[in-house]
């Protein structure tokens, strides 16, 4: 009861406020010219960082797991970085890098190349606060797997793709389909550093 309660009625509560008006309004709201280009947008930049961010998750995993090298503690806490550091503070950063009277603003206003309040920087934001979820769910399992199989893999003749797709893939494959399940919930669902990035300019509308 009160896990339904928990769960249930604030879903409960959005429903009910989105069908106020009716089911016909909701629907037409989102045929709307601002609705169409938020749903677009939104589907655009998580296209682009939830696969990276899988790319990412797997290598910095398999590195962390299997290897020793120097500064794997700091790629940990670089991995980590984003549940530490408040979306308001990063997306500060990020103007600050970024914005028109930076050192990097002055070099891409110079180079025509537009970050801040376009695609690419909706993209780095995205990228930031997501980044952490697929590793974050492949670490532990793979360090609870260690590494025999690889090594009686490796013993048997197979290259690094087969040992990858034939031994490693199949004992992440759950684990690596929640983690990119999480990566995308988060990229569809950020606001703050999305808000702080796009700013007001009504080209680049946001779904929330």
């Amino acid at each position: 009861m009160f896990l339904f309660s928990l769960i249930g009625l604030p879903v409960a509560a959005v429903f009910t406020e989105a069908m106020r008006k009716g089911l016909a309004v909701y629907l037409d709201s989102l045929q709307s010219e601002y609705a169409l280009a938020a749903i677009k947008l939104t589907l655009l930049v998580a296209a682009w960082a939830v696969p990276l961010n899988l790319v990412f998750g797997v290598v910095a995993s398999w590195a962390i797991t299997k290897f020793e090298f120097a500064g794997k503690q700091l790629l940990i806490t670089l991995i980590d970085l984003p549940f530490s550091v408040s979306p308001v503070i990063s997306g500060l950063i990020y103007v600050l890098l970024f914005g028109a009277n930076s050192f990097l603003g002055d070099w891409l206003y110079d180079h025509d190349v537009q970050i801040i309040f376009a695609l690419p920087g909706l993209v780095i934001a995205t990228i930031f606060v997501t980044f952490p979820f697929v590793a974050r769910e492949l670490i532990p399992l793979m360090q609870e797997q260690g590494t025999e199989e690889e090594e009686a893999a490796i013993l048997l003749g197979a290259n690094g793709w087969q040992l990858f797709f034939r031994v490693t893939l199949p004992n992440i494959k759950w684990a690596l389909l929640y983690g990119v399940l999480l990566c995308n919930a988060r990229a569809m669902g950020e606001s703050t550093l999305i808000q702080l990035r796009a700013g007001s300019n009504s080209s680049a509308p946001t779904m929330r």
